[in-house]
């Protein structure tokens, strides 16, 4: 009988999210402000995000990314559910520092 795989912490989830770049803008969805929530339980990873705009053109294929991304490092039995919401919409305040020098943007 094998030991059951040690569950993430919330740190750990987010370090594996700032692996998904958005094609568009060159910057992980973590600095660009995209995720707002992560719970991790037992039996599940919840992630709440959201995109630039409702009409994200890499929608899509971030959360290709975030699959890949999640099934590749976190165990078999947790349930990764994520979350797209508008509530708040995003706006460029809400990236960290890092993404805002990126772009030239001041604090």
């Amino acid at each position: 009988m094998t030991a059951p795989a040690s569950l993430p912490d919330v740190e750990s989830v987010r370090t594996l999210l700032r692996r998904v770049i958005d094609p568009e803008v060159g910057v992980n969805i973590v600095d660009l402000g995209l995720v707002y929530r992560i719970d991790v339980s037992a039996e599940e990873v919840l992630i709440e995000m959201t995109m630039t705009s409702p009409a994200c053109p890499m929608g899509d294929m971030i959360m290709d990314d975030i699959d890949a991304v999640l099934d590749a490092a976190l165990p078999e039995n947790l349930r990764v559910v994520v979350k797209m919401v508008w509530d708040p919409p995003w706006n460029p305040g809400m990236m960290n520092a890092e993404a805002r020098e990126h772009f030239g943007w001041e604090k």
